[in-house]
């Protein structure tokens, strides 16, 4: 339904936010996404110290990151009825009760139940974006948007660094706990320099909700940015959510801190995200979604192809590769971004909540996926899934040039 209710509108902003505001808010997006993502590198070493099969340890991914879209539907719209601030500070106690949960998690069901908790809660991640696009100024928002997005992008990159260090040097569960400290901090800082913002809906909770379905039917903009973000995100969280595993069997047999290391390839992508934001800014998001899209098809059509050859060859490939591919995804879901903030001021956090649920729904089907045939078929399939997604996506982009 339409949001016709009466709305308290923000006053607009009249300059960027200051730089250390935005390294703040970079840094909350990046230390919470975080945690959605530590227990990929350590999936070796999880199966091993719990007893369960490498299949059934698959499950931890692929519930954290249902929990991510779960929390995204029903959690971020409510950054539009309420004061941002507020919403960040009580998920980010919930977050860190989450963390220690799976810190102290005796089985598989009381891990899974725990990530299921740190996805939602890891939400918050998803407030700050849009707390950052209502800060800035339209003719800056891109770049403000990419810089935030930096954070969080190497965020999620760096985590597998360093959850494969700690879990090999300390064990796994010390970087639940590492990361339960990293959220106070944050949230001492947060707490102190995040202004207050005003609602800019009064709509009750189940008419929010299903106001989502609304902003998806009328804006074909943001029908195809959550379709062709969700195609990408299938292959990215199918390597992602593998590549520990694949590492640790033959034939390289490999550990938990070489699989993590994989993370510093990757945050050569994040890296370029204010670059995307000042080409979306400039150029127009829909050419940068193309190029972006096109340079993942392609990274992972080399990396399907590697499985060929030898294991010194593939690993060269694979580094090459993750470099390419991130900054493809990556560069994407910034153009996306750019694309539907400007469809409604008023919205900005359902927005953003459709297009994530839909990126967050094909990282969960992703790594389900990944692990069936990583078990089954091999890395081979795997890499074989990500580029059909990645093609799919750009056949997405390429289909409806004119929404953008």
């Amino acid at each position: 339904m339409p949001d016709s209710t009466p709305t308290t509108h923000p006053v607009p902003a009249a300059a960027p936010p200051h730089k250390r505001l935005v390294l703040l808010l970079a840094s909350g997006a990046g230390l919470s996404v975080a945690a959605l993502y530590y227990s990929q590198p350590m999936l070796g070493v999880l199966s091993h110290d719990i007893g369960v099969s490498d299949l059934e340890i698959g499950s931890v991914p692929t519930i954290t990151q249902l929990g991510y879209a779960l929390g995204i539907l029903l959690l971020a719209p409510l950054g539009d009825r309420h004061d941002r601030r507020t919403i960040i500070l009580v998920k980010l106690g919930l977050l860190i009760a989450a963390l220690l949960t799976a810190a102290l998690a005796p089985s598989l069901s009381v891990l899974l139940a725990a990530s299921l908790a740190i996805g939602m809660t890891s939400t918050l991640a998803q407030d700050i974006v849009p707390a950052a696009a209502t800060l800035a100024p339209a003719e800056s928002r891109g770049r403000i948007v990419g810089q935030v997005m930096t954070g969080l992008l190497l965020g999620i990159l760096l985590s597998r660094v360093c959850s494969g260090l700690i879990a090999a040097q300390f064990g796994w569960r010390s970087m639940f706990v590492l990361a339960a400290i990293s959220m106070a901090a944050v949230g001492v800082a947060i707490w102190r320099g995040l202004p207050h913002f005003a609602p800019t809906t009064s709509l009750a909770y189940g008419a929010l909700l299903r106001s989502l379905w609304d902003l998806l039917r009328r804006h074909a903009v943001l029908r195809q940015a959550a379709l062709a973000q969700g195609l990408l995100s299938m292959g990215f969280s199918a390597f992602w959510s593998t590549l520990a595993v694949m590492l640790h069997g033959a034939p390289f047999h490999l550990g938990s801190a070489v699989a993590g290391s994989f993370g510093l390839a990757g945050a050569a992508g994040a890296l370029a995200a204010p670059i995307a934001g000042r080409l979306a800014d400039r150029r127009g998001p829909q050419r940068v979604s193309l190029f972006s899209a096109s340079l993942t098809a392609a990274s992972f059509a080399l990396m399907c192809l590697a499985t060929q050859a030898s294991p010194a060859a593939q690993l060269f490939i694979l580094v090459v590769c993750t470099i390419t591919f991130d900054l493809g995804v990556q560069s994407t879901l910034i153009a996306h971004q750019t694309l539907i903030y400007g469809v409604d001021a008023n919205a900005r956090s359902r927005l953003n909540a459709v297009l994530f649920v839909g990126m967050f729904t094909g990282m969960a089907s992703g790594a389900a996926l990944g692990s069936v045939l990583l078990a089954h078929a091999g890395w081979v399939a795997v890499t074989a899934l990500a580029t059909a997604t990645s093609v799919a996506a750009f056949g997405v982009r390429l289909w409806h040039p004119r929404a953008a």
